[in-house]
């Protein structure tokens, strides 16, 4: 037998979730609140994600899916580490500073502190993001066998440098430093890749 379809579109639902999370972090939007914010009954929420840190993790999948997946796009879209590293920051920038999306990163900036209850959630996160911080410092690995930079390069120290301009971007957009200012720190690191 079917079970009874759902009333609600799930994308809309993502996306609202998501903003609110990303805006809100983890602990700060209660199950009462998303409730309120998603229409939609807690029975139904709970059918459909599990409970609320099921929520917040779909939330979270599909803004890496979307706006979050910017590593990744950048390593299908550049063709040398300098353009690759650009074009991460750049993005980075355009995301955390969009006035119609909350500011700074939902990865970086929804769970850093948490109550002991919800811990397995800040590993989560910080598990993304060590994730991210592999994807990069392994493309920089790359340009080094490719003599994109010299052989004498640390690929984890510049992976870790592009990694901490990254999550400093996500915060200055999240205190609402203006685009101009992360772009000029962007131009600024990239003098680190010839």
């Amino acid at each position: 037998m079917a079970g009874r379809p759902r009333e609600f579109d799930i994308e809309k639902v993502l996306v609202k979730a998501r903003d609110a999370f990303w805006k809100n972090g983890y602990e700060g939007i209660s199950m009462s609140d998303l409730v309120t914010l998603l229409g939609i009954a807690s029975a139904r929420i709970y059918a459909a994600f599990g409970s609320k840190e099921g929520l917040f993790r779909k939330a979270v999948e599909f803004y890496m899916e979307h706006e979050g997946g910017f590593v990744s796009k950048a390593l299908l879209e550049t063709n040398t580490v300098k353009e690759f590293v650009q074009q991460i920051l750049l993005d980075a920038v355009e995301l955390y500073t969009d006035n119609s999306k909350p500011k700074g990163c939902m990865v970086v900036l929804s769970a850093i502190n948490c109550t002991e209850a919800n811990n397995n959630i800040r590993l989560w996160l910080e598990e993304l993001r060590h994730k991210q911080s592999i994807l990069i410092t392994k493309r920089i690995e790359q340009a080094i066998i490719n003599n994109e930079l010299p052989a004498v390069s640390d690929s984890q120290l510049l992976g870790d440098y592009v990694v901490n301009v990254l999550n400093g971007l996500a915060i200055q957009g999240r205190d609402g430093v203006p685009k101009e200012r992360l772009i000029k720190m962007i131009n600024f690191c990239m003098r680190l890749f010839p």
